[in-house]
């Protein structure tokens, strides 16, 4: 036999056997109700001092009942389409008399399309009056469609209206309204976010939901409502607490929200518990960063690493649903006759992960010898790195005309960029343009992009680029430093470049060592970043003229392979080498330098 859901704590089980049986009667498919149904209704609410609601389908059947109402109750799954209505509707009990209709009534009834939401109520004289609302299929805004309210009619007025008639009516309209309707509109999201006592990060919540909106703006979603809360612990199964997962659910009735975003990441039973609560796309933070990335690669290598870390964070949030790919994969003593949809979906993913795998694998030995290749030429390389959004991109292009996108965005750029650097004093460096980072940057990505993310291991020198006109940019230095050190490359060689300092209202007169101010956008500080460089590689390299005997010539093919040979002269005692050398090996070749 059906439930009865909500709020049936305290109920006698005698009273909850009662209200099951309403779901043995049907209403004729013309009617929206009877007054036999009406009238146990509310002897029902009379008798709890609590709101019933019903769900109804086309066939006059009834497929959930409810104590509390809609507002604390959650909605039956329902298929929302903007070509026709859901075909359930909402019928329930006012305890205070009044049949009037809320504005959660309202919300709900253009959030799921219900046929019809009505409202019965008994007035002084005990006569049953019913307030009912639909939809006229017409459409008011791009997303919203105009609502007809009738009130106060007689249970007698409300028989004699042809339901069938309305819904069919209603379902022309839509119909022919989809076609003006953008089914490309930006989605409407509510963020979400949780303060803990334990949390690591410094940032303040705040601050947060600020950064998770200008990510959602940039995924193409419109921001329209923030919801936060302050708990000791994550609650296990919600993320958050009970209550203000219902305070959620009004909010999205109320605005009529398409999406949830979370600021964290939730587990995959979290997930779908709140998604069937809400009957609401949910988002956490790690799937809104991997779909921007999605958006963003455009290199087949950068496409690999994305659909790595996304299969890597669907694979355990896999609900048996189905996923289309694109090979059956499996083979003879892979599908046993017991094997399951969902088994069979994990198995695509994992069979597509390993192939990933294989394909970066070889991605990895390239670039390796790329890598090869311009050590043997002994070009010093310098890595940008730095938040996401700190202008890495806007100094590459300054620096060496590398002509790659940068906008004014999160992730703008993902793809790798090398281009040659040429200094003052005639050396050439090769300049790397890497992904931003981001505080709780999803290990997935870490993981995907680990290939790319050798160049920054590969670096002989790291210029940490910082948005010093953004609020928390300390916090932001912090997050980088994180992901440099489970890189193992925080102890690397490093100068702190403040970019955007035109933004500031005083720059430090004394910067502290390894540390400069300069704005790419307006060419400030960059002949002073230069020339820190070049210092650089004048303390790691040492110009020295060597006279190498001719019985020891085998020593300049050693040269070649460490350092930098300029010119080689042959003289009467012997070869006349000018060379650029790392500072290491000056005590090897100390004897030779000619005096």
């Amino acid at each position: 036999m059906d439930d009865i859901y909500g709020d049936t704590d305290g109920i006698k089980k005698s009273i909850l056997d009662n209200l099951k049986t309403l779901y043995q009667m049907t209403i004729p498919s013309y009617q929206i109700i009877t007054a036999d149904l009406a009238r146990s209704l509310l002897d029902f609410t009379r008798q709890l001092n609590k709101e019933i609601a019903i769900y109804v389908n086309r066939r006059g059947n009834i497929i959930k009942i409810a104590i509390g109402g809609i507002k604390n109750v959650s909605l039956p799954e329902i298929r929302v389409s903007n070509r026709k209505l859901s075909g359930v509707r909402c019928i329930h009990t006012h305890p205070n008399g009044e049949s009037d209709l809320s504005s959660h009534d309202i919300s709900a009834l253009k959030h799921l399309k219900f046929d019809v939401m009505a409202a019965i109520a008994d007035d002084s004289q005990n006569n049953i009056i019913v307030s009912i609302a639909f939809l006229t299929g017409e459409c008011e805004e791009r997303d919203s469609f105009i609502v007809e309210e009738i009130k106060s009619l007689s249970i007698s007025a409300i028989e004699r209206l042809d339901l069938k008639y309305l819904t069919t009516i209603i379902d022309n309209r839509l119909l022919n309204q989809s076609n003006l309707i953008d089914l490309n509109f930006s989605e409407r999201a509510i963020l979400v976010g949780l303060e803990t006592k334990n949390k690591k990060m410094h940032w303040s919540i705040n601050d947060s939901l600020h950064e998770l909106s200008q990510l959602a703006e940039t995924a193409g979603a419109d921001v329209i409502s923030q919801i936060q809360q302050k708990r000791d612990l994550p609650d296990s199964a919600l993320f958050l607490g009970k209550g203000k997962i219902e305070e959620l659910l009004l909010l999205i009735q109320d605005i009529r929200a398409t999406l949830v975003i979370f600021d964290d990441e939730l587990s995959p039973s979290q997930q779908r518990n709140i998604e069937n609560i809400l009957n609401i796309k949910v988002l956490d933070r790690t799937a809104l960063i991997l779909d921007i990335f999605a958006q963003r690669a455009r290199s087949f290598e950068g496409k690999l690493q994305v659909e790595l870390a996304q299969m890597q964070y669907r694979l355990p949030r896999i609900g048996g649903q189905g996923l289309i790919l694109s090979r059956l994969g499996g083979g003879i003593g892979t599908r046993g006759p017991g094997e399951t949809k969902l088994e069979v979906d994990k198995r695509k993913i994992r069979s597509r992960i390993t192939e990933i795998e294989r394909q970066i694998s070889l991605i990895k030995k390239q670039r390796s010898l790329q890598r090869e290749n311009r050590s043997k030429s002994n070009t010093p390389t310098v890595a940008l790195v730095g938040y996401t959004n700190a202008g890495k991109s806007t100094l590459l292009n300054l620096l060496t005309n590398a002509n790659v996108f940068a906008e004014n965005k999160l992730f703008a750029t993902l793809d790798p960029t090398t281009r040659k650097l040429n200094l003052a004093n005639a050396k050439t460096v090769l300049l790397t343009d890497t992904v931003g980072f981001i505080q709780k940057l999803p290990h997935q990505l870490i993981s995907a992009f680990r290939a790319t993310l050798e160049e920054v291991q590969e670096a002989d020198l790291l210029l940490h680029v910082v948005d010093c006109s953004h609020p928390n940019y300390l916090e932001q230095i912090n997050s980088v430093m994180s992901v440099l050190s489970e890189l193992n490359v925080d102890d690397k060689p490093m100068i702190l470049v403040y970019n955007k300092c035109d933004k500031l209202s005083s720059i430090p007169t004394y910067p502290k060592e390894n540390e400069l101010y300069i704005s790419a956008k307006n060419r400030i500080g960059i002949d002073s970043l230069l020339k820190q460089i070049e210092e650089f590689f004048l303390q790691q390299h040492l110009e020295l003229e060597l006279l190498i005997p001719y019985n020891e010539s085998a020593l300049i093919s050693q040269l070649h392979e460490i350092a930098v040979v300029q010119k080689i002269e042959y003289v009467e005692l012997g070869n006349l080498v000018q060379v650029s050398i790392p500072s290491e090996y000056l005590a090897k070749y100390e004897k030779y330098k000619n005096i």
